[in-house]
């Protein structure tokens, strides 16, 4: 495994969630917001995305865009975003279309140089924890490979507490440090207070935010929902 912060003092995580649109854009923004009130150079990263649409020649993703955007750095779209595809499937599946395949040593190339440019990095994942890469390989080898604690979003709904036990469990089993988790207010009809509560007593590690429920995006809300201790600030 590659060990790329070790002895190096920088601050970075990894962002996965319990299955697609539970808000992990949403929490990478908001962590990036709360760096950049510490670290003058905060970078992000979505190494892999999909439903890409075309600007000029190129693809690009509206969340990559926003990460960049946020972070303030002069850092080429590709360094963020290497993997860009249309078709809004799984990634392995939309590389396969193109005749494509997803090379993990180009996902670690591009975050060393995002790495070399800052001080802080956060990078979001793509689908659940699950979803391939390859043929033979998966999320969980981005983040073996980058060496990065992970922070677990939970959209709270329904079925979020099998979900979010089971991928908890699966992340450590597969060797990653699971770092914390958020709890994201995805349904405005949903009682999460039960499910909360169920999910403080039974993962082994702490509940970092709580995001409500918002109808439209609100980093700076969001932001303040985390404790000022939670990365070291």
């Amino acid at each position: 495994m590659i060990n790329l912060h070790k002895n190096t003092g920088q601050q970075a995580w990894f962002i996965t969630g319990t299955d697609t649109d539970v808000g992990k854009t949403w929490a990478t923004l908001a962590i990036i917001h709360v760096l950049k009130t510490k670290y003058t150079h905060v970078a992000g990263m979505k190494p892999i995305a999909t439903g890409c649409y075309y600007q000029g020649n190129n693809l690009r993703n509206s969340d990559a865009e926003q990460i960049l955007k946020l972070t303030g750095l002069t850092t080429p779209y590709q360094w963020v975003n290497p993997y860009a595809f249309a078709p809004p499937i799984a990634p392995h599946l939309a590389a396969e279309e193109l005749g494509q395949t997803i090379e993990l040593d180009n996902i670690v190339d591009n975050y060393q140089r995002l790495s070399a440019q800052s001080e802080a990095i956060v990078v979001e994942g793509v689908g659940g924890w699950r979803v391939p890469l390859n043929e033979s390989q998966s999320l969980k080898d981005i983040v073996l490979a980058l060496n990065l604690p992970v922070i677990l979003v939970i959209g709270l709904r329904l079925g979020c507490i099998n979900h979010a036990l089971l991928t908890a469990e699966t992340i450590m089993r597969d060797g990653c440090h699971l770092f914390g988790w958020i709890a994201n207010s995805i349904n405005p009809d949903f009682n999460s207070e039960g499910s909360i509560n169920t999910l403080s007593k039974n993962l082994p590690v702490p509940l970092l935010a709580h995001f409500p429920y918002l109808k439209q995006q609100n980093i700076v809300k969001l932001a303040q929902t985390f404790k000022s201790d939670i990365f070291n600030l």
